[in-house]
């Protein structure tokens, strides 16, 4: 089994930075693909971010393209979401997911077996 803890969450002002960090333990991740999704009040989990596991090809939605980067250290089996020009609209709780597979489909959150418990991310204006 795989355990994913996600923190670096806080409040930060609008046009700010936040580093999260999805720490795996129970196995290696370094073969995984991983991602982050985010929920907000109300609405569907919504996809974020995706590295496959070389690390060197990743993907992201169209709303954080340019601002948020995602990374992964296999040494310390942790994965990053670094996000920089934060906005209002991105305040949410933020997930980390993982799956063994290297999936097709890494923008639905069914494809994922492994998740986090989730870190809030709160963006004052």
């Amino acid at each position: 089994q795989v355990q994913l803890v996600e923190s670096g969450g806080g409040l930060v002002q609008a046009g700010g930075s936040l580093r999260l960090s999805c720490a795996a333990s129970g196995r290696t991740i370094s073969t995984y693909t991983v991602a982050w999704f985010r929920q907000a009040p109300g609405k569907e989990r919504e996809f974020i971010a995706c590295i496959r596991w070389t690390g060197s090809t990743t993907y992201y939605a169209d709303s954080v393209k340019g601002r948020f980067t995602i990374s992964r250290d296999n040494a310390k089996n942790t994965v990053y979401l670094q996000m920089n020009s934060l906005k209002p609209e991105d305040a949410a709780v933020y997930y980390c997911a993982a799956d063994r597979d290297d999936i097709v489909y890494y923008f639905l959150a069914s494809k994922y077996d492994y998740w986090g418990q989730g870190t809030q991310v709160t963006v004052s204006s």
